[in-house]
């Protein structure tokens, strides 16, 4: 059911855009019960408005449709109660924190949002605590649920066999990729410079200059700097050191120079509200010398001409010279941090590393690129890489051959959903459910209420 049904699953964001725009008490009603838990009119509506949002048709029976979502979601936290199924206060704030953020992306910064629902921060979280905290319970009891479900590969044939030829899905290029990167080194001295540097900086903030302009013109944190260093945030969004920092401040004053892994800050703390807390920032990295950068070039040149030559094999090679810790123990593999995976489309190229695609594209199964020089975005250093083409598949549609682990992953899914089918049906019979006589004409895939 969840997989059919999966984009009405409730959302902080179809809640908030809801309350925003429909006063509830205008339409809201009790129009289903599960157990103690109710579903009132409004959590349908403010499904079926995000639904139509994003273009999707809605009618009478989107109102079906979501309405036995969430009664489905309601007969799971009805169990999770009823097995006392604990979801710690850390998890309720980790998926808030979460769902808040995704928010702001869209509406433009926490002050923003805050102004556009007419609500602080502290206050959408008290409001949606509750609601958060049940959802997570509901989505633990469907993984115990599950848990157990694998699949053999005859039942992963037979799956494949069932689906229509029409409905075989066509399947784009794929790619793959290994990389061999050398970061020069960075020397104590190339860290006091830095440190120096910013200790200047921090000093004509404390002789009168603006701490914004001077993020502004020096700070080398991408996120912030065009922003005056400003970044709004909650406890446990950032690393410890810093909010070590953060919380020790007094609003408007200024920090000591502090190290992270990212380089020397200073913070000024501009607010702080509980665990939320508006501050400025200046990050400066440390830069490594024209001796490092010469010694990586000569290194990784090295290792190029003995690849080339066939004397070192690639996995000897990535462990003799690369240094970087995200690939080096994996033959090189580069994950795709959008899937999780070793593959990639196009799209997810275009997203993180338009680079590779530009290197490889000329490339054969196998090839490695000329040294280039890289700049790794996640660790915000910049060094020097060799690519190696794994693979490139061709557009074809989905077989047992090319995406077994394709067909694979939607075969479970499918029994997944058979199982949950199956413990909804043996479920119904001892839980209390009402539903309102307005949605008696909807077909359900399942038989809520046996009585009328």
């Amino acid at each position: 059911m969840k997989l059919i049904f999966s984009f009405f699953l409730i959302t902080l964001t179809a809640q908030l855009s809801f309350s925003q725009e429909t006063p509830k008490s205008v339409i809201d009603k009790v129009i289903a019960q599960i157990g103690d838990n109710i579903i009132l009119k409004s959590d349908v509506e403010a499904q079926k408005l995000q639904a139509a949002q994003s273009g999707m048709e809605v009618s009478k029976e989107t109102d079906c449709l979501i309405l036995e979502q969430l009664m489905f979601q309601n007969l799971l936290l009805n169990q999770a109660e009823i097995d006392s199924i604990t979801i710690t206060d850390a998890q309720v704030d980790a998926e808030m924190e979460n769902r808040i953020r995704v928010i702001e992306t869209q509406i433009g910064g926490r002050e923003k949002m805050e102004k556009f629902y007419g609500k602080s921060i502290t206050e959408i979280k008290n409001e949606f605590r509750d609601l958060i905290r049940k959802r997570l319970m509901s989505e633990e009891m469907e993984r115990q649920i599950t848990q157990n479900v694998s699949v053999t590969p005859k039942e992963i044939e037979a799956f494949y066999k069932t689906i229509p030829k029409d409905s075989i899905p066509l399947i784009n290029s794929k790619l793959s990729f290994q990389q061999i990167v050398v970061f020069p080194e960075i020397t104590k001295e190339d860290k006091e410079l830095a440190r120096q540097k910013l200790e200047e900086i921090r000093q004509n903030i404390l002789g009168g200059k603006s701490f914004e302009t001077q993020a502004r013109i020096h700070s080398q944190d991408p996120g912030s700097a065009a922003q005056g260093g400003k970044l709004e945030a909650t406890r446990g969004m950032m690393v410890p050191a810093f909010e070590s920092v953060v919380f020790s401040l007094k609003e408007n004053e200024v920090s000591q120079v502090f190290e992270t892994e990212f380089g020397y800050h200073i913070i000024q703390l501009v607010q702080r509200m509980g665990d939320d807390y508006v501050c400025r920032h200046i990050l400066i990295t440390p830069e490594f010398s024209r001796e490092s950068l010469d010694k990586s070039s000569k290194l990784i040149e090295e290792c190029y001409q003995a690849l080339r030559q066939n004397t070192i094999t690639w996995e000897n090679a990535v462990l003799k010279y690369s240094n970087d810790a995200n690939t080096k123990q994996n033959r090189g593999i580069i994950t795709n941090p959008i899937t999780g995976e070793q593959t990639w489309s196009m799209e997810d190229l275009n997203q993180v590393d338009q680079q590779i695609y530009l290197l490889t594209d000329a490339l054969n199964k196998g090839d490695v690129s000329s040294p280039s020089f890289y700049f790794d975005y996640i660790e915000r250093k910049q060094g020097l890489r060799i690519v190696r083409l794994m693979e490139r598949t061709s557009p074809h549609y989905a077989n047992l051959t090319d995406d077994y682990a394709l067909i694979q992953k939607a075969t479970e899914n499918k029994k997944k959903e058979d199982t949950l089918n199956k413990w909804v049906s043996s479920k119904l019979s001892n839980a209390y459910i009402r539903i309102d006589q307005d949605y008696s004409s909807c077909k359900f895939r399942h038989n809520w209420v046996t009585t009328p």
